[in-house]
């Protein structure tokens, strides 16, 4: 699986996203700042988190009108594979590529901690190495994760199972004290209709290997190898 992640200015967990997808595929992914023009052929593009020109304006903003985006909009359009992992998920809301935006944490406060997870949808190229309603352990560090959208776009993304992932406590249920950030539905992450865009606050490139405390998210990215293949 040949793979690029793009990097914008204050963009700091592009390293935890590149390492992960190097151990993974047995590749180096294509490193492509966000002032380049062109991205090489590639089966999936990320978009990693951090505080892309620190949050200027709103989260994402600015990186959504990066030169570089154009082609990660292009790619998506010919039916490549996009994620954007929290700072990322916010700027693919920024460039419409997914709907709903990203809102102030609930408590005003920067949350970082593992959070549980339930698989909502395991019908996707992100999802199917995971069992549908399977709990996993994914950490979050973020300060704008609440995801908002109107009530006919939540309407549309449950009726349409465009829900991959939603917060909830230790018994798999939906619960205001397992939402980190007032996420509308508990939200987690999300897909579009054409089903190869996501986005999700949650970081499952920090969580592959024993090291790192659990290996729930290397499903994650063995099912974009799965979906491939």
């Amino acid at each position: 699986m040949k793979t690029a992640v793009i990097v914008f200015p204050a963009s700091n967990c592009d390293r935890d996203m590149i390492v992960a997808l190097e151990k993974i595929t047995g590749h180096k992914p294509h490193i492509i700042w966000h002032q380049d023009e062109e991205i090489p052929p590639v089966d999936l593009i990320a978009l990693p988190g951090g505080f892309s020109f620190g949050d200027y304006l709103r989260c994402g903003a600015m990186a959504a009108r990066s030169p570089v985006t154009t082609k990660v909009i292009e790619h998506a359009g010919r039916g490549g594979n996009v994620i954007g992992i929290c700072n990322g998920f916010q700027v693919l809301t920024e460039t419409g590529l997914l709907p709903g935006a990203l809102m102030r944490n609930e408590s005003l406060k920067f949350v970082c901690k593992d959070a549980r997870l339930r698989v909502e949808n395991n019908d996707t190229p992100f999802t199917n190495a995971y069992s549908e309603g399977q709990i996993i352990t994914v950490p979050v560090a973020h300060h704008d994760g609440n995801y908002f959208a109107d009530d006919e776009t939540l309407k549309a993304l449950e009726g349409e199972g465009r829900v991959a992932f939603r917060y909830v406590d230790n018994a798999g249920q939906v619960t205001q004290a397992s939402n980190p950030n007032g996420s509308r539905n508990n939200i987690a992450g999300i897909i579009n209709r054409r089903k190869n865009i996501l986005g999700m606050m949650p970081h499952p490139e920090r969580l592959i290997e024993d090291a790192q405390g659990g290996t729930d998210g290397l499903g994650f990215f063995q099912s974009m190898i799965n979906a491939i293949n």
